[in-house]
């Protein structure tokens, strides 16, 4: 019957000598080949996605839709979709969004309101994009009549979990494919080879295989693996593409002012810009200045450790803005709360739990605590840092005539400090005083 999915024939096809198929794929106890008669692919029109789209062809025997999200990675999105017709997607099958002002201004800025940083050091630029990528994946697969979606993430990353958990959340229902867990092409040569036994176009660049991987999107680059792999050696300066080395960066520092309403940045040097022009031109300036390098071996969530080598040179701008601004419009209370469940939500977001009610819960709390962090910031960008000089608000709480050392025409009667400083002392007194007794 047109249109649906036909078990494949035993023995397993197969072609160029690679298998087109897995054995788990028939027998697996939560979805059989037959099940599946419209998939969306998450698709780059890389090696990896164009492989899996011809064996998602070649397996299932069913409808493929291509999805191509546009979250400012930088490159030209047409080659991926004369791939995609290439091998065989009918055009309008073929979905291409542009993204990027939904990722900053739904997904990015949110983020950055928390200050976010997972183990202390990583600006999340990998983990924030996967919930916004599923989201739309699922809303083509709803639109389209799909009833699975498929992804390119391997069986040993973070990406796979954050993908199919926001697919879990955002549809229960739907089948979630990931060949990497499923086939057995597990080297780049079986990739390769299937590839040419397929006629999928294969890119060669002047180094022929690339020294290491590389993902990216409007707020950062993430480099890993291969050349990347020894976390006892430095990373190349090749691997950087978005940063000068500091080294090289201009000798005369440059001012920038951020301006902020309610958490979120408005205006680079008083104009107003919307969210991803905003990071646009701070990637810019940052990057100029080699401001946002990070070299990270982080804790993944399925276990093992990993070395990344990250730019993030607008962010690491925002977040120092975002920073400055908070210290004269936060109060100290909201602010040591906010800062205490940072931690928490930054693991929520790596681990992949965008969707999930705890990271909604405390989305909520974060952007309370948002209402009055309105003002500028000014910041000095020199030879790879960035750091604020001056800060200014109508909602600040900064009162200079309580922390002047002249007059302060009794705006603080320091005579207050006694008592203030007698009742926390309490507790200290009876500790230390039942402490002798007891040692005598």
């Amino acid at each position: 019957m047109p249109g649906r999915c036909r078990k494949p024939r035993l023995p397993w096809l197969r072609l160029g000598g690679i298998s087109s198929a897995h054995p788990a794929l028939a027998k697996g106890k939560n979805m059989r080949v037959k099940d599946v008669k419209k998939v969306v692919l998450a698709y780059s029109g890389g090696l990896d996605t164009s492989v899996i789209l011809k064996w998602l062809q070649t397996s299932y025997k069913c409808e493929v839709i291509t999805f191509t999200a546009d979250l400012g990675q930088g490159e030209e999105l047409g080659p991926a979709r004369d791939k995609a017709l290439l091998l065989g997607i009918k055009p309008e099958n073929i979905f291409m969004d542009d993204l990027r002002e939904e990722f900053i201004r739904d997904f990015v800025f949110p983020m950055f309101r928390a200050n976010a940083l997972y183990e202390g050091m990583y600006l999340l630029g990998t983990s924030i994009a996967r919930p916004l990528i599923a989201k739309r994946q699922i809303e083509i697969a709803e639109a389209m009549g799909a009833d699975a979606v498929a992804h390119g993430a391997t069986g040993k990353g973070n990406d796979q979990v954050r993908f199919e958990l926001s697919a879990a959340a955002l549809d229960p229902a739907i089948k979630v494919i990931a060949p990497w867990r499923l086939w057995d092409l597990t080297s780049r040569t079986k990739l390769l080879e299937f590839a040419e036994a397929n006629q999928i176009p294969i890119a060669k660049d002047k180094r022929g295989e690339a020294p290491f991987s590389v993902d990216a999107n409007l707020l950062h680059t993430s480099s890993e693996g291969k050349v990347l792999e020894n976390p006892a050696e430095e990373a190349p300066e090749f691997v950087y593409q978005r940063t000068v080395s500091p080294e090289e960066a201009p000798d005369q520092a440059e001012m920038v002012e951020i301006t902020f309403e309610a958490g979120d940045a408005v205006a680079i040097n008083g104009v107003a810009m919307s969210p991803a022009t905003i990071l646009t031109k701070l990637n810019e300036i940052g990057g100029k200045h080699g401001v946002g390098r990070l070299d990270l071996v982080e804790n993944r969530f399925v276990g093992m450790k990993s070395r990344g080598v990250y730019e993030t040179p607008g962010g690491t701008i925002l977040l120092e803005a975002h920073r400055g601004i908070e210290q004269i419009t936060l109060d100290s209370g909201a602010g040591h709360l906010k800062d205490s469940i940072m931690p928490r939500y930054a693991e929520l977001i790596y681990n992949g739990f965008w969707f999930s009610p705890e990271r909604e819960m405390l989305q909520a709390l974060i952007d309370k605590s948002q209402e009055h962090v309105t003002g500028t910031v000014k910041l000095k960008l020199y030879k790879g840092s960035v750091r604020t000089v001056a800060r200014w608000s109508d909602h600040s709480l900064y009162s200079e005539k309580h922390v002047t050392f002249e007059e302060d025409a009794g705006a603080y009667d320091q005579q207050d400090a006694k008592g203030f400083i007698q009742l926390n002392a309490l507790r200290l007194k009876l500790i230390a005083t039942r402490n002798r007794r007891v040692k005598g």
